[in-house]
């Protein structure tokens, strides 16, 4: 896609591509046991890609910095990204090595089980990310990456401009990091999209110990979210699966949002959909529960597709908005 000189980016992803290879299985095998396999599917994935892909859907221009190599799993990873209108300046194209892919097991109940390589997703290296196209963006949304590509993310975050809102889901990944790890980032971050294990895992000890909370009186996410908040990040948002999701902000706004019923079929791609739904309200100046409500709505969408396949578009969004408001 060829770029204006003036174009902005509604949001920039940066995160690993994956080729994910999705296996639905009777049920998850565990040590000594045996499942059958009932179908394949192949799905382009990564967090942050699940996130913009699903914002391009909804016509918001985005962009995406991420590595693939030249292999038949980085063409997939490519051309899915073409496909849904992601433009590809902020992609880097590794000479050797192998792309990213994730061996996913789902069952019969949408629950899952990951294996992953990572490839190329270790190898970025900040001299190879385009800073003139960065500074375009309006939102800049961080997921987890391995390697020298976590450290680049950090080393990034010294070169971006104020004008530039950060968004992070740290995901399990840099949550079992801990907070000194991924402080840098998270001292920069502007909208926390974190689901209530991760937001445990990631923050739990760390106050404890530096607020001297002793270990038998109890932490609720709520009293999490809040000093999260209270430490000066503008927006915390808790994604709590089948209890909705739940929001503060430094407006004080506070809501807690139920989820929309479905049957689901695949949950793999549940709070990168909901990111973008919220992303989406975010970006449209959208009060914070209609945010939060958009982003459950998108992933109620996405649970019931395996993968991404599910993503609503615009027109689906719209007449949502329009029934539901």
């Amino acid at each position: 896609m060829e770029i204006a000189d003036d174009i902005k980016y509604d949001v920039i992803g940066f995160g690993a591509l994956n080729l994910d290879k999705l296996f639905t299985v009777d049920s998850i095998a565990c040590h000594d046991e045996e499942s059958g396999i009932i179908k394949e599917d192949y799905s382009p994935g990564g967090s942050a890609a699940n996130t913009i892909i699903a914002l391009a859907k909804l016509n918001l221009t985005t962009s995406y910095i991420g590595k693939i190599a030249n292999d038949e799993e980085g063409e997939i990873l490519e051309y899915n990204l073409v496909k849904n209108n992601v433009y590809l300046n902020n992609l880097i194209y590794a000479n050797e090595g192998v792309s990213g892919q994730v061996l996913g097991f789902v069952d019969l109940k949408g629950e899952r089980a990951l294996y992953i390589q990572t490839g190329v997703n270790e190898e970025i290296d900040l001299q190879e990310i385009n800073l003139i196209e960065l500074v375009r963006g309006k939102i800049l949304h961080y997921t987890s990456l391995f390697g020298k590509s976590f450290q680049t993310q950090k080393d990034l975050i010294k070169l971006l401009p104020d004008s530039i809102k950060l968004s992070f889901d740290p995901g399990l990944i840099y949550a079992k990091k801990g907070v000194e790890d991924i402080k840098v980032i998270l001292d920069r971050t502007d909208i926390l999209l974190i689901n209530e294990n991760e937001l445990f895992v990631l923050f739990e000890e760390y106050y404890r110990k530096r607020d001297n909370i002793p270990d038998e009186t109890k932490l609720s996410f709520r009293d999490l979210a809040l000093k999260i908040r209270d430490d000066g990040i503008e927006t915390v948002v808790v994604k709590r699966s089948s209890k909705g999701a739940y929001g503060i902000n430094l407006d004080d706004d506070e809501v807690k949002v139920p989820i929309f019923k479905v049957d689901a079929k695949d949950t793999t791609a549940a709070g990168d959909a909901f990111n973008a739904g919220f992303l989406y309200g975010f970006i449209h100046d959208y009060d914070l529960e209609k945010s939060i409500t958009i982003g459950n709505w998108v992933a109620s969408r996405a649970v019931c597709g395996i993968g991404i396949s599910n993503l609503p578009d615009k027109s689906d969004l719209d007449k949502f908005l329009e029934e539901y408001y």
